[in-house]
């Protein structure tokens, strides 16, 4: 007989967790000592919405379910934001939370809400764990249902009596994940006709390319097609952008040129698209293209997204099929829109540049090697990063465009440094940054070394930016910051503040690579 909170954690030891990210409470106590006594480690943080993007974060670089774990009330409600985010922009994660004892809950009690219903529009799935006995169950389905393709989060609520209850049992063995039917030669056939009928097909590469590792078949789709390639935000990398291919994502180029080659294109052949990255009625307004969807479920029912063909199935699968169906080359008629958003992408600043976002990137890409992640947070930071930073491997730009939630990166980058062998940088601007700014004594305190970069502007920029396109002013944006290097360097780690062209360079190339954590503050001309 052992209590039930051991057998929850030897269930996470079954399922391979190396770590939770949360914060303590009293519900808490028996999971805590628990994980004390496990081959799990448990990691304070400073905010349980850092925990949840933490947990965020690892499943979105290693595609296995982040756990996070907060107690009742507003524990739970502070994780709410960063589940969230793994809900829609399919990251597996879960979120474990303590309760009240079950003799308390039929009444109004202190910090006691409907946690379970308080999840349920931002989860595949959740339970509360009401008997001891259904400990090993709930755990494998939690996971099994994040990992399952789409993946997303999941969370168990552990009444405090019940973790306390003895219970007899052992946890479920954890399986492999459970994969996708090849695709039906009907579908296959018909999309295979609709792309070798087009004059101008053109590939969108969404999150679902890169997340189900389909990226090796993607890229050989193009090769031996010679289709282009468009990427959604958080569908960077899925094609190298170096290849010739690659036209960056839907809004690249220094008049939008990406957006020419949609607007173009015949035939849009979407692969793991998730109309939350991206609105179809931006790329398809009329709707009058030929849409071919790829992907593990079926489309979204949506008037500006209504495919004549969905292939659901395996996606690497589904790009093998149609890369052996289609012999024949398509035309060039999207290198010129290439050849210009190549160049504006490759441009360095010149000396004389105001400092802005846009031309940092360049020095940034420069001073990092393929293989490194960059996590952006959200601003008007992340749309250039978007548009303008090249990305050579799948899966190593981070960028949060589902729910698009502020705050992400600083938490983010420890969960990416954990869990990765390559240098990690994180881009943020001033407003997201200190959202979350204290887990920087979480990365100190758990020796992370990663880069991050601050973009200062005094100013919710975005906000700023969208409200003078309507009204030629803005309101309401306006913040003030601390010395955001004596501010980091009251944490215990080096910063430094980049104003001139010579610094931002010399600085990025020091700090990147040189296994410390760093904060580089970039004030914005």
């Amino acid at each position: 007989m052992i209590q039930a909170a051991d057998l929850l954690v030897e269930c996470l030891e079954e399922e391979g967790v190396d770590y939770v990210f949360g914060i303590p409470g009293e519900e808490l106590e028996d999971i805590l000592f628990a994980l004390r006594d496990s081959n799990v480690d448990f990691f304070p943080v400073r905010h349980e919405q850092g925990a949840a993007f933490m947990a965020d974060v690892h499943g979105r670089v290693t595609g296995d379910a982040g756990v996070c774990l907060a107690t009742l009330g507003p524990g739970a409600t502070n994780l709410l934001t960063g589940v969230a985010d793994a809900h829609l922009d399919k990251s597996p994660l879960v979120a474990i939370t303590g309760q009240g004892g079950l003799e308390r809950l039929h009444k109004e009690s202190h910090q006691a809400l409907d946690i379970v219903d308080t999840f349920e529009p931002v989860v595949k799935w959740n339970t509360q764990v009401s008997a001891p006995e259904t400990v090993p169950e709930s755990v494998r389905k939690a996971f099994k249902l994040a990992e399952f393709e789409k993946p997303g989060a999941t969370h168990l609520e552990v009444p405090e009596d019940v973790a306390a209850e003895a219970v007899e049992s052992t946890p479920l063995a954890s399986r492999e994940r459970v994969r996708r039917p090849d695709p039906d030669r009907s579908s296959l056939d018909e999309a295979a006709d609709l792309i070798s009928s087009s004059a101008h097909p053109l590939v969108l590469a969404g999150n679902g390319a890169v997340r189900t590792r389909a990226a090796e078949q993607l890229r050989a789709f193009v090769e031996a097609t010679n289709v282009p390639v468009v990427s959604t935000f958080m569908g960077k990398g899925a094609v190298s952008d170096a290849d010739e291919h690659s036209l960056l994502t839907l809004d690249s180029g220094p008049s939008a040129e990406a957006t020419t080659a949609i607007e173009r294109a015949d035939c849009v052949v979407a692969v793991g698209y998730d109309i939350a990255e991206h609105d179809p009625a931006k790329w398809n307004p009329v709707p009058d293209k030929t849409v071919v969807h790829v992907d593990h479920e079926p489309a979204e029912v949506y008037r500006h997204y209504n495919p004549d063909v969905e292939v659901v199935a395996d996606v690497s699968r589904t790009l093998e099929e149609l890369t052996d169906r289609l012999s024949t080359e398509c035309s060039t008629w999207w290198h010129d829109l290439r050849e210009r958003i190549a160049g504006d992408v490759s441009e360095w600043p010149d000396a004389g540049d105001p400092v802005s976002v846009r031309r940092v990137l360049p020095v940034l890409r420069d001073a990092m090697n393929d293989e490194d992640v960059l996590i952006s947070d959200v601003g008007s930071h992340k749309m250039a990063i978007a548009k303008h930073f090249p990305v050579y491997e799948p899966n190593t730009c981070i960028i949060s465009n589902g729910l698009a939630s502020m705050g992400i990166a600083v938490p983010g980058g420890i969960a990416a440094d954990l869990a990765l062998d390559d240098d990690v940088v994180v881009a943020t601007g001033d407003g997201g940054f200190l959202m979350n700014a204290a887990e920087i004594e979480t990365a100190n305190r758990l020796d992370c070394s990663y880069t991050i970069v601050v973009f200062r502007d005094d100013d919710y920029g975005m906000i700023s930016e969208h409200q003078e396109e309507h009204r030629d002013e803005h309101f309401g944006t306006r913040i003030s910051n601390p010395d955001l290097v004596d501010f980091a360097e009251s944490f215990g780690i080096e910063a430094y503040r980049a104003d001139d062209w010579g610094e931002i360079e010399a600085t990025l190339n020091d700090v990147i690579g040189a296994d410390e954590l760093s904060l580089v503050e970039v004030p914005l001309g």
